[in-house]
C-alpha cells in the first residue's frame, strides 16, 4: 500500500466501523457479539494485508543491499584475476613483441578495458 492509498484505507476503515455501528442500532443488542465478530475479522485483515507490506518494505532494502555486495565481490575477485593474469601476459607479450613496450602497452590495454567493461556492466544493472 503506497502513501497515497492511506486515505482511502483510512476511508475504508471507517466506514466499515460506522456500517457495524449502523447494523448494532438497527438489530439491537442480541446481534453484538456478531457484528463485533465480524468487525474484528476486517480488523484481522487489514493488519495482515499491513503487516505483510511493511515485511515486503523491509526485504528490499536487503536483496539490494546484497546485489551491491554481490557485485562489490565480483569487482574485487576480477581485480585479483587480472593482476594475476597480467604478470605471465606482460612476460609473454614483452618476449614475442617488437618493441617490448608495446606489447605490454597492449597487454594491459585489454586487462583495464575488461575491468572497465565489467564495472559499467554492473552500474547499468543498479
Amino acid at each position: 500500500m503506497s502513501e497515497p492509498d492511506r486515505p482511502y484505507r483510512r476511508t475504508e476503515v471507517r466506514s466499515d466501523v460506522e456500517a457495524a455501528l449502523a447494523a448494532r442500532r438497527e438489530l439491537g443488542p442480541e446481534y453484538d457479539e456478531h457484528i463485533a465478530g465480524g468487525l474484528a475479522d476486517r480488523v484481522e485483515e487489514l493488519v495482515a494485508y499491513r503487516t505483510a507490506e511493511l515485511r515486503h518494505r523491509g526485504e528490499l532494502p536487503d536483496a539490494t543491499l546484497e546485489l551491491a555486495r554481490t557485485a562489490q565481490r565480483q569487482g574485487f575477485v576480477l581485480g585479483i584475476i587480472s593482476l594475476g593474469v597480467g604478470v605471465p601476459i606482460t612476460a609473454i607479450s614483452a618476449a614475442n613483441v617488437e618493441p617490448g613496450l608495446l606489447g605490454i602497452a597492449v597487454s594491459w590495454a585489454g586487462i583495464v578495458g575488461v575491468n572497465l567493461a565489467h564495472r559499467f556492466s554492473s552500474r547499468r544493472r543498479d
